[in-house]
């Protein structure tokens, strides 16, 4: 197996263009974007069709007239919306569809749309993704970090580390064994280093610090959000 991984914003703007019909995609947003769409998945939601713009997910909104609509910019909820993008409004149970729109994660999963397989990536869900990997065993694994605006996010690189460092046997690229050394880096505290992040610093100056210690949580959910015909549905772990 090879691992790579894509660091920053910049390099998802090239991803439609890849040939990646032998790659399994792993996107992480683990602030929040992808912790939010598995706590969802966990707790019931049937379907979560994530978009890049809000005409979009206003479109989609005409084809699914049941469903929420979700997301953030700025990192605070799109106004005439029903959810933002802290996981503990996922959490809900009496949900079966939600469209989602963020600045980046949704962005992120949109651009590996042609990939063999698309996850949705989290701290939350690490042990499903390994034990998914092992399972299904693909030639190629792309980790996708969706990062902040235009930078580089260090709870992405973190998490896609993680899982890079789960697998000593892989091949690694430059790229994934960056990653790897940025959660060897902070694998003792993982909690310190999220609310060290950019991101981290900026939901704590909000007051949203207890989004910061949902997503923190390691392998709390045992599902993989895959992403078929653009549409996120929760996949039990191991994935074959």
């Amino acid at each position: 197996m090879q691992i790579d991984a894509v660091l920053t914003p910049a390099e998802i703007d090239h991803l439609p263009e890849a040939d990646l019909s032998r790659t399994h995609c792993v996107v992480f947003d683990v602030l929040r974007a992808t912790s939010s769409i598995l706590t969802g998945l966990a707790n019931g939601v049937r379907e979560i069709l994530p978009v890049a713009t809000l005409d979009e997910a206003q479109a989609a909104r005409a084809q699914w007239p049941d469903a929420l609509l979700g997301g953030e910019r700025y990192g605070d909820r799109i106004p005439g919306f029903d959810l933002g993008n802290s996981p503990l409004e996922y959490r809900r149970t009496d949900v079966c569809r939600i469209i989602t729109t963020t600045t980046n994660g949704t962005v992120a999963l949109r651009a590996c749309a042609a990939a063999a397989e698309v996850w949705a990536g989290a701290l939350l869900n690490m042990k499903a993704l390994e034990e998914g990997l092992r399972a299904s065993a693909p030639e190629k694994v792309l980790l996708v970090c969706s990062g902040t605006f235009r930078e580089l996010a260090l709870e992405d690189v973190l998490a896609a580390g993680m899982l890079a460092h789960a697998f000593p046997e892989a091949e690694l690229t430059d790229a994934a064994q960056t990653a790897r050394s940025v959660y060897r880096e902070h694998q003792s505290d993982l909690g310190a280093a999220l609310r060290l992040a950019k991101n981290g610093r900026s939901l704590q100056r909000q007051g949203r610090e207890a989004d910061v210690d949902w997503c923190a949580q390691v392998s709390l959910f045992s599902v993989v959000g895959r992403m078929q015909n653009g549409i996120l549905r929760a996949a039990a772990a191991p994935v074959s």
